[in-house]
């Protein structure tokens, strides 16, 4: 038996929100602000944070997914091999390596971020909309790792096709999420 006795054993995340749809709407609402809406960070660079947060995490359907959207978005693949174990090995550009830093610490160990973490990401050039971007993009991946963990949630590969489609087709959509929220619900 899964988690959920109404659930399957391994349910698809669209099980488990058509299950639970309360928060869905405001949740995917704000997925779009944090990924998609405009910042100094592209969504590119937001995917492949949002890939990092969930790698440490463990959870392999976030990683699997959002390392879909990264690519989708013009990574290179040959970057995941290494991205786990070394960012800077894997190829992650230089500017990002601060940010990085600062999202695996404030994933790992987030009570002893200090303000020498941030003064490294300013060093680099970035400016404070991107710092609170980075912070929000890890927040919500480690709130979404531990939903996907906490749910039992396991990707299927016909759910994962369909994903890969959407994706495909509305790659430069910002309402990516809110749109999945009304597929969820629609189908309810």
């Amino acid at each position: 038996m899964g988690k959920f006795r109404s659930l399957p054993d391994t349910p698809e995340m669209i099980e488990v929100f058509r299950r639970f749809p309360q928060g869905l709407t405001p949740l995917c609402d704000y997925l779009d602000v944090v990924l998609r809406a405009e910042s100094p960070l592209t969504v590119a660079e937001r995917e492949l944070i949002a890939t990092y947060v969930s790698g440490l995490n463990l959870c392999n359907f976030c990683y699997g997914a959002h390392r879909d959207y990264a690519l989708s978005h013009g990574i290179d693949p040959e970057l995941f091999e290494q991205l786990m174990d070394d960012p800077r090995a894997a190829g992650v550009d230089e500017k990002l390596l601060p940010l990085f830093a600062y999202v695996k610490k404030l994933t790992l160990t987030p009570s002893q971020m200090t303000d020498s973490d941030a003064e490294a990401v300013y060093a680099a050039g970035w400016d404070e909309d991107a710092l609170y971007n980075a912070v929000t993009v890890c927040a919500i991946f480690n709130c979404m790792n531990r939903i996907v963990e906490g749910c039992g949630i396991t990707p299927k590969e016909m759910f994962r096709e369909q994903s890969r489609e959407r994706m495909r087709v509305g790659r430069d959509n910002p309402n990516t999420y809110a749109d999945f929220a009304k597929l969820v619900l629609e189908g309810a």
